[in-house]
C-alpha cells in the first residue's frame, strides 16, 4: 500500500474508529485460533482495538491443547452427546490436565498482551489483562446414568465486576472454566461461556474466529450478513449432516445465542487471514458474516456522541465549499437542531432544521450522507423526515439555501425563490460571497 492509499484508507476508517469507541465487544477464540501461526498478529490486532478505546473481553478455548495433553498423559478422553453437542467427560485426571493447560494458556495469551519491545506493533501499548472468578458454574450432573463429572454448564456471569474492569481499561481474559460457590473447578465450553458473557454485558458484539472466512453458501461463498432466523435454519442443516465434534457448529450456536440473548451485533471472522479482524470492523465490504436481527439504520435525533461523526461527515464539502463550514463547537452546540442516520453504530447521514417561528418558516440545511452509503434515498429520507418534523412543529414552508444541488432539491418538489423572502435574521446571514440560491417548499 502506497501513501496515498494508505491516507485514502485511513480516512475511510476513521467514521468505523468513531463507531466503535467506548463499545463493548467479546472476542471468542478457540484452542485453534491461539495454536495458529496468524496468533500473534491477532494479539496486534487487539492491541490496536484497545488504542483505540475499544472495551475489550476475551474468551478463548483449549480442546485442541487438552485433547493433546491427554494423549501426552496416555489418557483415552471419554465423549458424550448432551444437549446439542458431544461435549467431554472431565473426569479427576482430566480436570487437573485442563486446569494445566488453561492456566498456561491465559499466561500466554497474557504474556503477548504485555509485549511492548520498540519496534513491535505493541510498542508503547501498555496494556492490563486480567483474569478472575467471574464465571459461576454448575455441574451437569449425571445425564441418562452418564456420570460428566466435573464438565459443567454456566450458571451465572458477574457483568458488575467485568464492568468494573472495563471501565478502567482492564482487558478481562477468561478461559473455559468456571467455579462453583463450593469452591469446584468446572470445565465448560468456550463458546458457552462466550456467549453467556456478551449477553450479560450486553455487549455491542460478540466476535468469534474461526478457520472459515465466515459463513459460507452451497458455492462456497462468504455470506456477509444473516439474520438470526436465517442462522438458524443453517445451524439445522448443518447439525443434521454433522458427525461427532463441528467446532464451526458450536461458534454459529453461540452466537445464534448471543444474538437471541440482546447482542446487537455478532460476526464470525478466519483466525488464520492477518488482519480479518480489522478488514471485518473497519471497512465497509467486511471479510466475514455478520449476524443481526435488521440492519440497525434508523434516523434518530443526533446526541452530543454524533458531533464526532456529524464533523466527519460535513468536512470534506465544507473544505470543497459545497457546504458553510461549522466548526465542532458550532456543532456541538446546534446538536439538537440535527438529525442523522445511523447504521451499525456508524453516523452514515445528517441533516440540520432551524426554526423562524414568527415566519412560520423553517430551514433544512447540512443534508449530507457518507459517500460510501449513498443511494437508497437517504438523503431524500432525511428531508422528508425534518419535512414531517417542521410540518408537526406547526411550520408553513421549508427552505433551503444551496449552491450546487438547486436540480436535486428542485426533484424533492422546492422551487427558486428570491433572498428577500427569506426570514429577516436568515436573510442578513445570506453572503454575496457565496451567492447560494434559495429554494423554498410548502408543506401541505
Amino acid at each position: 500500500m502506497d501513501t496515498l492509499q494508505y491516507v485514502k484508507w485511513l480516512r475511510g476508517s476513521s467514521p468505523y474508529i468513531n463507531a466503535h469507541r467506548d463499545r463493548t465487544f467479546v472476542l471468542m477464540l478457540g484452542g485453534e485460533a491461539i495454536a495458529d501461526p496468524n496468533f500473534e498478529n491477532i494479539i496486534h490486532d487487539i492491541g490496536l482495538l484497545a488504542s483505540l478505546d475499544v472495551r475489550l473481553v476475551v474468551v478463548f478455548g483449549a480442546r485442541p491443547q487438552i485433547d493433546a495433553a491427554y494423549a501426552a498423559a496416555g489418557i483415552e478422553p471419554s465423549y458424550q452427546n448432551q444437549g446439542r453437542h458431544l461435549l467431554r467427560i472431565t473426569d479427576d485426571d482430566g480436570i487437573r490436565l485442563v486446569r494445566q493447560v488453561v492456566g498456561d494458556l491465559r499466561i500466554q495469551i497474557e504474556a503477548l498482551l504485555s509485549t511492548g519491545l520498540a519496534g513491535s506493533p505493541m510498542h508503547a501499548s501498555r496494556i492490563t489483562a486480567a483474569s478472575g472468578n467471574w464465571v459461576t458454574a454448575k455441574p451437569l450432573g449425571v445425564i441418562d446414568g452418564v456420570d460428566f463429572c466435573h464438565t459443567g454448564e454456566v450458571r451465572r456471569v458477574d457483568a458488575i465486576a467485568l464492568r468494573r474492569q472495563l471501565d478502567v481499561g482492564v482487558i478481562p481474559v477468561l478461559g473455559p472454566i468456571g467455579y462453583s460457590p463450593s469452591g469446584e473447578v468446572f470445565n465448560l465450553a468456550y463458546e458457552e461461556v462466550a456467549a453467556a458473557v456478551a449477553g450479560a454485558l450486553r455487549a455491542d458484539k460478540l466476535i468469534a474466529l474461526d478457520e472459515e472466512p465466515g459463513v459460507l453458501d452451497e458455492r462456497g461463498d462468504r455470506i456477509s450478513e444473516l439474520s438470526p432466523r436465517e442462522l438458524e435454519t443453517m445451524i439445522d442443516r448443518r447439525r443434521q449432516a454433522a458427525v461427532g465434534s463441528d467446532e464451526l457448529l458450536r461458534q454459529l450456536t453461540a452466537l445464534h445465542d448471543a444474538s437471541r440473548a440482546g447482542v446487537r451485533r455478532c460476526h464470525l471472522v478466519s483466525h488464520t487471514v492477518d488482519g480479518a479482524l480489522l478488514q471485518e470492523l473497519f471497512t465497509r465490504e467486511g471479510s466475514g458474516t455478520q449476524i443481526s436481527e435488521h440492519s440497525y439504520e434508523q434516523i434518530r435525533p443526533a446526541h452530543r456522541d454524533d458531533v464526532a461523526g456529524i464533523v466527519e461527515l460535513t468536512r470534506p464539502l465544507a473544505e470543497a465549499g459545497v457546504l458553510v463550514e461549522r466548526s465542532r463547537e458550532l456543532i456541538e452546540r446546534e446538536i439538537e437542531r440535527f438529525t442523522v442516520i445511523e447504521l451499525d453504530g456508524l453516523v452514515i447521514g445528517c441533516a440540520a432544521l432551524y426554526p423562524y417561528p414568527e415566519e412560520q418558516a423553517a430551514e433544512i440545511a447540512c443534508v449530507v450522507t457518507h459517500p460510501e452509503y449513498q443511494g437508497a434515498d437517504r438523503a431524500e429520507k432525511l428531508v422528508r423526515h425534518l419535512e414531517h418534523q417542521a410540518r408537526r412543529e406547526g411550520f408553513a414552508h421549508t427552505f433551503v439555501l444551496t449552491t450546487r444541488t438547486s436540480h436535486w432539491f428542485a426533484e424533492q418538489g422546492y422551487a427558486a425563490t428570491e433572498v428577500e423572502s427569506l426570514p429577516a435574521a436568515r436573510r442578513s446571514l445570506w453572503s454575496p460571497m457565496r451567492n447560494s440560491k434559495v429554494l423554498s417548499k410548502t408543506l401541505k
